[in-house]
């Protein structure tokens, strides 16, 4: 891994640190936090692939 790579590794991990206790707390129902994780998931994994293939 490079330093191009590291970085924005890093800052995704603490953006997600950042957001993560607020989206537990709005999501006590256990059938919507799965719901709304998996729509991030999905959302995230789209961009991973979107940027794998244009960079």
């Amino acid at each position: 891994m490079e330093l191009e790579e590291i970085i924005p590794s890093i800052a995704l991990i603490l953006i997600l640190i950042l957001i993560l206790p607020g989206f537990i707390k709005s999501n006590l129902k256990k059938k919507r936090f799965f719901k709304n994780l998996s729509i991030w998931a999905v959302i995230v994994l789209v961009l991973m692939i979107l940027l794998y293939f244009v960079f």
